[in-house]
């Protein structure tokens, strides 16, 4: 899959969990989400690509989900 395609994903998952009154909750439920629906493949190419310049563009609210949460995912 295309790095811009998982961004893309990302921040609109991103943008729902944005909306949350609770910012822990919101990114222990994102993570959450996206180990559940997300294929490993996928999981693993988002966190490589987080990992690299090219993950420039992820949402605040994705980047830290994913660092907070990062054993979750892997």
């Amino acid at each position: 899959m295309k790095p811009e395609h998982l961004i893309r994903m990302a921040n609109q998952i991103g943008v729902f969990f944005e909306s949350m009154p609770d910012r822990a909750q919101a990114q222990h439920d994102l993570a959450t989400h996206l180990k559940n629906f997300w294929e490993p493949r996928m999981r693993r190419a988002f966190l490589a690509l987080l990992d690299s310049p090219a993950g420039a563009g992820v949402s605040d609210i994705v980047r830290e989900a994913v660092q907070q949460h990062r054993a979750l995912l892997d």
